[in-house]
Order: structure tokens, then C-alpha cells, then sequence
């Protein structure tokens, strides 16, 4: 399973750095934006992009229709 999501996971585990680092280096100085508010909102939400955007590039099995 592992190595047919790999490059999901990849984005997956990425994203959640980034989405912390992000929190960490920027975040809201006033508590009231919905992402960036909270260090847990602000992971899974960059998870949530980086599993997106690294599943784009997966190569998807052909079908043959004949």
C-alpha cells in the first residue's frame, strides 16, 4: 500500500510541516482567522494541500476499453 501512495504520503507529511511552520513564522496575531488561529487547524489544513497537490502526479494504471 505503502508504495502506491507513496508521493500522497510525501505531500501528506510535508504539507503538515509546512501547514506548522506557516502557524509558527506567520500566523494571526488576532486569534480570529479560521486556518492559522490554532497549530492543529493550521497542519491539517496544509496535510490536506500537500496530499492534493503530490496526488496529482501519481501515474494513474490505464484503462483499456476494447
Amino acid at each position: 500500500m505503502f508504495k502506491k501512495y507513496q508521493l500522497t504520503i510525501l505531500g501528506i507529511l510535508l504539507g503538515a510541516i509546512f501547514g506548522y511552520l506557516y502557524y509558527y513564522y506567520v500566523g494571526c496575531a488576532t486569534g480570529t482567522c479560521n486556518i492559522t488561529s490554532k497549530p492543529l487547524n493550521s497542519t491539517l489544513y496544509g496535510a490536506m494541500m500537500g496530499g492534493l497537490l503530490f496526488n496529482i502526479f501519481e501515474k494513474k494504471p490505464k484503462k483499456n476499453i476494447e
